[in-house]
């Protein structure tokens, strides 16, 4: 299934688009003109990765500067050691949609622990 993102006129390069999905993912439309989906939230803490600081194909978390690759989610810069899910992204009449990927979610342990009914 394809989620409809917004219209590719709507998103400039440099900047990223969070949808509000149980994980949120965010879409990042790169200088270079490429675009990218993650799952938003680092892997370390509860923090949105749409906030974090886009440059080339990776991003900087805003909480901790844990780096993450777009093109494949691996981790490029701790304190996060697990990598973000990455999505596929398709322009289809001018409007970005995502593909979401079927492969297991990483989440930061707090976010884990309340998704389990524990402490967080």
């Amino acid at each position: 299934m394809m989620i409809p993102v917004c219209r590719l006129a709507d998103l400039p390069r440099g900047e990223a688009f969070r949808l509000d999905l149980d994980p949120p993912v965010s879409v990042f439309h790169t200088d270079d003109g490429e675009l990218f989906a993650i799952d938003d939230t680092c892997t370390h803490q509860d923090a949105s990765l749409a906030d974090g600081w886009l440059e080339g194909s990776a991003v900087e978390c805003p909480l901790h500067a844990s780096a993450f690759d777009l093109r494949t989610g691996s981790v490029d810069g701790p304190p996060a050691r697990r990598p973000v899910r990455t999505h596929e992204t398709v322009v289809v009449d001018g409007v970005i949609h995502v593909r979401l990927s079927t492969a297991a979610r990483e989440l930061p342990p707090c976010v884990t622990a309340r998704v389990a009914g524990g402490p967080a």
